[in-house]
């Protein structure tokens, strides 16, 4: 039984031994998906690379104005 408990703890995945998070690996996935593809659908994949969201500070247990953020750097 300690065999098979030493064994699985062996098993991590590829990305988390790089150092990278999931969210991270995934990105860099797309990212060479998108860059493989032919026109008109490398235009369209590049119009829906942008993520948008909202961060909301909390002060006195009540959620202040959200702000709008963006992940690419040129916004």
């Amino acid at each position: 039984m300690a065999s098979a408990v030493a064994g699985s703890s062996a098993a991590v995945p590829f990305w988390r031994a790089a150092g990278m998070t999931y969210i991270t690996y995934s990105n860099v996935c797309a990212s060479l998906v998108r860059g493989c593809l032919k026109e008109p659908y490398k235009s369209e994949a590049a119009t829906r690379e942008k993520v948008h969201f909202a961060i909301s500070k909390w002060a006195n247990g009540k959620p202040e104005k959200p702000t709008i953020r963006s992940d690419s750097p040129e916004e």
